[in-house]
């Protein structure tokens, strides 16, 4: 027997203290067969001004009240809706599936790149060689090309999403289209990788607690919503170790964005030393403090990144000549590449850098310094060529 889909019923009402709401009614078969009327609030007319702001806030929910008319054969899912009910159940407050930084980078790249294309298809109507040539002419504001790794995301959280339409039973198994989607991720050029030198360079430029960031940062690989996250709890100067709990992003503190990125890091001694000359002179020491606080959000906020890295990062790097684009993940990089210059171990890289597999951290964040290589060229050389 076919279930019949409902659109539901949006209506304004006013609540006994003068404030105008929205509701979402539609109806559902109870536990006795019959049909029982449910309601929704969805939020205030301060929230979603016009009707359509509010229709548009409960496509997630329109969705799952029709769930099972959905998965009936001859029923199709439209990609917004797919996309709307994706959000809500996945990136929403509830869902501890993501971290706070992914949730919000993933509802960006849906708002702009993925649903103002593909909304008014059907799920079935999505071919594979259509979001190959797609993803080839995304391009951004600037009208220059996307890069490889952006694309490699967007067409990665598509397979995602379909893989939400085949959980849910709107589409079949073995139906998600991305999956032989081609997409390269390969860097159109290598990340800025610092030397030991420049990295002096940079630090001496700095003050507190500027050049403490970017000391930790370089010498223990973590990432920029881990760095700006810590606090000083997470901090154990007796035993030398750093506890990575939690990230935040856009002012959003979160968990990480991996359960390797949990595990504790080595604290070497000069860093912990510096850490704790930190930790003597900032207004903010309290244990649940921010290691990183920012004094004109009166210590509730850390540093913005964005803030630190555009006027103070880069600018000290060029009072100390240095013409390298520097980011956040040009520590990391660097951390990495010396590790591995070093002679070190692979898997002791791996552990510190907290990556899931060894291949990350070979074919991703390593890049072998030039000397070295040189170095290596010549053993080679020299046992084809033996010296006169």
């Amino acid at each position: 027997m076919r279930v019949r889909h409902q659109r539901g019923y949006l209506r304004c009402v006013k609540r006994k203290n003068g404030q105008l709401m929205w509701e979402f009614l539609w109806r559902e078969v109870g536990p006795n067969g019959q049909l029982v009327r449910r309601t929704v609030v969805i939020g205030s007319v301060e929230q979603y001004p016009t009707q359509q702001e509010a229709s548009d806030a409960i496509n997630g929910l329109r969705v799952s009240v029709n769930e099972a008319c959905n998965r009936q054969p001859h029923k199709s899912v439209l990609i917004g809706d797919l996309v709307d009910h994706y959000i809500e159940k996945e990136l929403g407050e509830r869902s501890e599936w993501y971290s706070a930084a992914t949730k919000i980078i993933y509802r960006d790249f849906l708002r702009v790149w993925i649903r103002p294309h593909w909304a008014p298809l059907n799920v079935h109507e999505v071919r594979t060689v259509a979001v190959e040539e797609w993803l080839r002419q995304l391009r951004r504001k600037d009208d220059k090309p996307l890069s490889n790794s952006s694309k490699a995301k967007i067409r990665n959280l598509m397979s995602v999403l379909f893989n939400h339409a085949i959980r849910h039973e709107w589409l079949e198994q073995g139906r998600n289209p991305i999956t032989h989607v081609r997409q390269s991720a390969m860097r159109q050029k290598d990340p800025e990788i610092l030397s030991p030198g420049e990295l002096r360079a940079l630090i001496s430029q700095l003050n507190a607690p500027f050049n403490v960031m970017v000391l930790l940062a370089a010498t223990t690989g973590v990432r920029r919503s881990e760095l700006l996250a810590l606090q000083w709890q997470d901090i154990d100067f007796a035993n030398l170790l750093i506890y990575i709990r939690r990230s935040i992003y856009a002012g959003i503190v979160g968990k990480c964005k991996t359960q390797n990125s949990n595990k504790p890091l080595p604290l070497a001694d000069y860093v912990a030393r510096e850490l704790k000359t930190w930790f003597d002179n900032t207004q903010y020491g309290s244990p649940e403090d921010f290691v990183f606080a920012s004094p004109s959000q009166k210590g509730e906020l850390p540093f913005s990144p964005n803030f630190v890295m555009t006027t103070i990062i880069r600018a000290a790097a060029t009072r100390a000549e240095i013409s390298k684009r520097i980011t956040w993940h040009s520590f990391r990089h660097t951390y990495s590449t010396l590790l591995i210059a070093n002679g070190e171990d692979i898997k002791v890289v791996q552990e510190l850098m907290r990556h899931g597999s060894a291949r990350i951290t070979v074919e991703i964040y390593s890049q072998a310094i030039t000397k070295i290589k040189r170095r290596a060229q010549t053993r080679v050389v020299r046992m084809i060529i033996p010296r006169k």
